[in-house]
């Protein structure tokens, strides 16, 4: 018989995990999803899930960009970007995860409007971002990490993606990383690489990682989930399962390593 979950307090620390930045990124709504259905159905018989739930918060937005994430069911698969209106220009949309206000507009993000990679006309001028970036600040105090799901390439990445530097806690991010890597590694055997955003992948500016990092939440992580190139975006619905089953070892992983360094 499973337990009620407790529920959300001002005071308790939390997690803060997002899904569906990018809008033809199928599979990490899935997770998403995957992680709540877990949350809910293995609270009370799963000591690890009941320990984490009974002691911190965890904030999970299923489906962070939900016009453009329609538009790829409806017009485009492979549609990035939010589906706002660009002033003067006949394309439309944003890439959000270039609309932080993190290094805004200079590494590898467009400031044309047209580009897959356009950072916005300001930081924060898409209502998605206005609103998450608002919800996190107002629970900057509570908020002790930061999970972002994109896909695909099978990368667990931290700050930093707007510049080359290293993070002030880079080796304990990295240690931490490379532990979630090889928590998700044993079970299907599928190989992730860790380690800074700009030299893992490339350099991309006002991204949500950064952001989150330099607004003070240490733990701030993004995962690049399946696969590697084969069917990119494209993944078959046969690999749903195994890849959220994978992935929940990592985020479990990073969890119970947040819940033991809270204080």
């Amino acid at each position: 018989m499973h337990r009620k979950i407790p529920k959300t307090s001002s005071t308790k620390p939390a997690i803060f995990m997002d899904c569906g930045i990018h809008a033809r990124e199928w599979i990490t709504p899935a997770f998403c999803q995957w992680f709540v259905n877990e949350a809910l159905n293995t609270y009370g018989s799963d000591s690890q899930m009941t320990s984490l739930l009974d002691e911190m918060d965890v904030y999970v937005l299923p489906l962070f960009n939900v016009d453009g994430y329609h538009y790829t069911h409806t017009n485009d698969r492979m549609w990035r970007k939010t589906r706002s209106r660009n002033s003067g220009y006949s394309c439309v949309g944003t890439d959000p995860n270039r609309n932080f206000d993190a290094g805004w507009c200079t590494l590898g993000a467009s400031s044309y409007p047209c580009s897959d990679t356009y950072c916005g006309s300001t930081p924060e001028s898409e209502i998605e971002v206005k609103n998450v970036a608002n919800f996190i600040r107002s629970k900057k105090s509570v908020i002790k990490a930061y999970l972002t799901m994109h896909s695909y390439s099978q990368l667990l990445l931290f700050p930093y993606s707007y510049t080359y530097d290293l993070a002030a806690d880079n080796d304990e991010l990295m240690a931490l990383a490379e532990g979630a890597s090889n928590a998700l590694r044993s079970l299907y055997n599928t190989r992730y690489t860790s380690g800074p955003g700009a030299t893992t992948i490339y350099p991309a500016a006002g991204g949500s990682d950064d952001w989150a990092y330099d607004l003070g939440v240490k733990y701030s992580f993004t995962f690049e989930l399946r696969d590697t190139g084969r069917y990119g975006f494209l993944l078959p619905e046969s690999q749903i399962k195994p890849t959220c089953e994978e992935t929940m070892l990592a985020v479990k992983y990073i969890a119970a390593y947040v819940q033991k360094n809270l204080y």
